[in-house]
């Protein structure tokens, strides 16, 4: 899998729903602090336009999936349990949590619309705590682990470095070793984090402004507002002009559980369904269905699969490239037609995509030919969303 997201928050704020909403994994969810003890992971699918519409023909996914020309792309999730304050000190679950999240690319952190939950995610009353506040906590929970990871035994090899020389930027990158930070954004990482120069001034500041940038940098995230349905504009307008994305969880859940059992015509991301058969449904399901199709036309869906998109290709900011071998037909050695879809960054190069499909074809990288133009491309051309790519390697 490309992309591995982590789905954080504090107990009990709707973040199995979301997760449970996006892979269609059924899981336990309970209206109680730590419902989530062991981690979940599944695989959800995010949207773009596929190239088979170009082509005219039909396209044969290895993985994910496609409809009518939109190609649905697997990443991975994972639904961990929740943080509570001191987390980073091993409270709560806090320690097994954080190393869950090892080696996640980016957060989604969940937040309870209705302010109905205290920090340790007991119920309070509705609106009696601020929702932004667990955005606050959760973050810096993250920022106090890594600086501890950072911290820990980092006097010793900082003596090290005066006595014998070397790079500051190559112990930090060896003590988050296994964590999936790219070097490049720990060098600038430090040059953010203004490090004295005398490195006999170092403090747990110093590591704190270092993590909070990495953070930045390496694993960046959103904050997803849940439970949409359950509060007005007024408050949904606050959230967003914070920056929030404000979904309905348990709405999304509702549709793809319906759209599963043949109820419904849905696909994840539309802004409305259809009824497969009005007849075969319950006063109570289409009352409920009813429901979901207000909040649906007053919000243009119930934002959930959108959420994910943001994350994915705004905030990770990830592009789609399909790799072939026959650059005229768009094939494999099989005749499958645009068979695989890559999720890589921006700014990626042919030979960033020869080691994505795999490190031989990498290793014996001679060109690219981009499938669209026919043209020869070298190994440190730019990539751009939707090139379909034909490598070419030495035998």
């Amino acid at each position: 899998m490309s992309v591995l997201i982590g789905i954080i928050g504090k107990p009990n704020v709707g973040k199995s729903t979301f997760f449970s909403a996006l892979t269609e994994n059924a899981v336990e969810i309970g209206d109680y602090p730590f419902t989530t003890i062991e981690s979940n992971r599944g695989v959800a699918y995010v949207r773009t336009k596929c190239p088979e519409t170009d082509l005219g023909k039909k396209c044969n996914p290895n993985f994910g999936k496609c409809f009518n020309g939109t190609r649905f792309i697997p990443v991975e999730l994972i639904d961990v349990a929740g943080l509570v304050p001191g987390a980073h000190e091993g409270k709560g679950l806090g320690n097994k949590f954080l190393d869950d999240l090892r080696r996640a690319d980016g957060f989604i952190q969940v937040i309870d619309s209705t302010g109905s939950l205290d920090q340790n995610g007991n119920s309070v009353g509705r609106g009696r705590f601020d929702p932004l506040e667990d955005a606050e906590f959760v973050h810096r929970e993250i920022i106090l682990w890594l600086a501890n990871i950072i911290s820990d035994g980092l006097i010793r090899k900082l003596r090290k470095l005066e006595s014998e020389g070397g790079k500051l930027e190559d112990i930090i990158y060896e003590k988050l070793s296994g964590l999936g930070i790219d070097p490049k954004d720990v060098s600038q990482a430090l040059k953010n984090a203004a490090v004295p120069s005398n490195l006999k001034n170092w403090d747990d500041q110093v590591s704190m402004r270092i993590a909070e940038e990495i953070i930045r940098l390496s694993k960046p995230g959103i904050i997803v507002a849940t439970k949409a349905d359950k509060i007005d504009h007024d408050e949904s307008t606050k959230l967003k002009e914070k920056g929030v994305q404000v979904v309905s969880g348990d709405y999304e859940l509702v549709l793809r559980r319906a759209s599963k059992a043949g109820l419904i015509s849905y696909l994840p991301g539309d802004v409305s369904f259809t009824l497969a058969d009005p007849g075969k449904l319950t006063p109570a399901q289409l009352d409920a269905l009813k429901r979901v199709e207000d909040f649906m036309r007053v919000n243009g869906g119930t934002r959930t699969q959108e959420a994910l998109e943001y994350i994915v290709y705004q905030v990770l900011k990830m592009i789609v490239v399909y790799p072939v071998e026959d650059e005229n037909h768009w094939t494999d050695k099989n005749g499958n037609v645009l068979p695989d879809a890559v999720l890589l960054k921006q700014g990626s190069t042919a030979i960033d995509l020869a080691y994505k499909v795999h490190s031989d074809l990498g290793d014996r990288f001679i060109r690219a030919i981009n499938g669209r133009t026919k043209r020869v491309l070298g190994r440190d051309h730019v990539l751009e969303d939707g090139d379909v790519i034909k490598i070419v390697a030495a035998r």
